[in-house]
């Protein structure tokens, strides 16, 4: 058999929605970075972008990193920061990251779904145990799927489960000489709750085990500084490795990861992704450093980002609408009908009422439950949230009629 055959028998999971490129897959949104932007020609309020903050297309930012870009260019610096990439301006984003995080020291990773996976894959060796949350990102999954040794999930923020996780894992534990990392997330992007850090952490007085928080999603957006979900929930220094991503709140690109000293000390000296590839451009990091400077000791944009969250989860809320448990800006609309149903609905809220939002489907959610995903930023504006809770006032109403029928999903993109 050619290696190749099984790319045209069985494309996959998601190479079934190939179908729809360019408009429900690698769909291209155009224009100035903000609350609406161009979809097919077309403005659309847009609940897509991560621009949590509404940093992406400040003024301070598109001027810091217009001017690093003709000071650097892109190459500089070259090589991986062992060898030739180490700047003074790295180090200096790492110490100011540390100290935001209320961490002692930090460490960049060039980018955050491969960051932590390397960082899971150097923490652990065959001789220790794993636990994490059935829910955290894909990223986890691929770092723990490197793990050689013994691997366990907990039901997601289940705490009675974790804590008969951690039971078997400190048998295994004991029987190989090896250690317990514990991994959850500080909020889980798809449904928007907070990962239970405070009870997890609350085990540390009963079990022996580090924890490991994926905070993409609250890193700048939670806590009374925007130090993250781990601040949030006053546990912040229970953490023991704390990491983020730069393509949310930063609206940029790499991401970080902080802790104590030794254990940032040996992750710089063993993760792989690090250690054989480039360092970070510098028009990145001058970026992000202008991004923190703008967030440190001023809440202005997560102050403006929490009024636009509010409203629109309120509205929802006051419409009927189910948006589930979530305790974060991340909004899911929870309704129920087929994927047919659900993709005529989209496509109806795209092309007549001008709001672009994400649409997920089984076997992410239960099968008869569509799952409209909406991410409000500090760039949104109040006509923005009324305009887009009459639409789906509107297309709850034709979906509960049945208008959106098997005839118009089979005809998706005409």
């Amino acid at each position: 058999m050619d290696l190749f055959d099984k790319t045209r028998s069985d494309i996959g999971p998601l190479g079934q929605y190939s179908v729809f490129h360019g408009y429900f897959t690698f769909p291209k949104l155009e224009g100035e970075l903000g609350s609406r932007m161009k979809f097919m020609g077309k403005e659309r309020i847009v609940w897509s972008v991560n621009n949590y903050l509404g940093l992406g297309n400040h003024p301070e930012v598109r001027k810091v990193d217009g001017e690093a870009s003709q000071d650097w260019g892109l190459a500089y610096p070259m090589g991986s920061r062992m060898m030739s990439g180490e700047s003074s301006h790295h180090e200096r984003l790492e110490r100011e990251l540390a100290e935001f995080v209320q961490k002692k020291e930090a460490m960049l990773l060039n980018f955050g779904y491969q960051g932590i996976m390397s960082l899971i894959d150097a923490i652990l060796d065959r001789q220790d145990v794993v636990v994490y949350d059935k829910d955290c990102h894909a990223c986890i999954y691929d770092g723990i799927r490197m793990h050689v040794g013994r691997r366990l999930s907990f039901g997601h923020n289940d705490i009675s489960s974790l804590e008969r996780q951690l039971e078997r894992a400190e048998k295994f534990a004991e029987k190989t000489g090896g250690g317990i990392l514990v991994i959850s997330e500080g909020v889980f992007g798809m449904r928007g709750e907070q990962g239970k850090l405070k009870e997890i952490v609350a085990l540390k007085e009963k079990y022996s085990f580090r924890l490991l928080v994926d905070d993409a999603h609250g890193f700048g957006t939670l806590g009374a500084t925007g130090a993250g979900a781990g601040e949030e929930q006053g546990v912040q220094e229970h953490i023991d490795l704390y990491f983020s991503t730069f393509a949310k709140s930063m609206a940029s690109i790499g991401a970080f990861v902080a802790g104590d000293p030794d254990v940032i000390k040996y992750l710089r000296y063993n993760t792989r992704s690090q250690i054989f590839a480039k360092s970070i451009p510098m028009p990145i990091i001058m970026g992000v450093l202008k991004r923190l400077e703008l967030i440190k000791g001023n809440t202005e944009f997560k102050d403006q980002l929490w009024r636009n969250v509010r409203m629109l989860q309120d509205g929802l809320k006051e419409n009927g609408f189910d948006i589930g448990n979530t305790n974060s800006c991340v909004t899911p609309v929870y309704m129920k009908g087929t994927p047919l149903e659900a993709g005529a609905m989209v496509k109806d809220l795209r092309e007549n009422y001008d709001v672009f939002c994400s649409v997920v489907l089984y076997p992410v959610v239960p099968k008869e439950v569509i799952l409209l995903r909406l991410i409000p930023t500090a760039a949104h504006t109040i006509e923005d949230i009324e305009l887009t809770i009459h639409a789906f006032s509107e297309v709850a109403r034709k979906l509960k009629a049945g208008e959106y029928d098997g005839t118009q999903g089979q005809n998706l993109m005409n």
